[in-house]
């Protein structure tokens, strides 16, 4: 998932966090059986699940477009 993110960077500005969600037990109840998970925030709004085991491509671009 790293990976094909790192495509998006040409052509969109993101900061990208890899968090290790074993050392947050909030974060482990949360996605721990959808890890890798991909989360995105924009603006300070609420955090919202994109995708996870794989990148979503048609869910990162409708994210990035709003």
């Amino acid at each position: 998932m790293l990976q094909a993110l790192r495509g998006y960077a040409e052509h969109h500005h993101f900061t990208l966090d890899v968090i290790d969600i074993d050392l947050d037990e909030t974060l482990v109840a949360r996605y721990d059986e959808l890890v890798p998970v991909l989360v995105g925030t924009k603006n300070g709004g609420p955090p919202r699940q994109l995708c996870h085991y794989f990148l979503d491509a048609n869910s990162v671009d409708a994210f990035l477009a709003e």
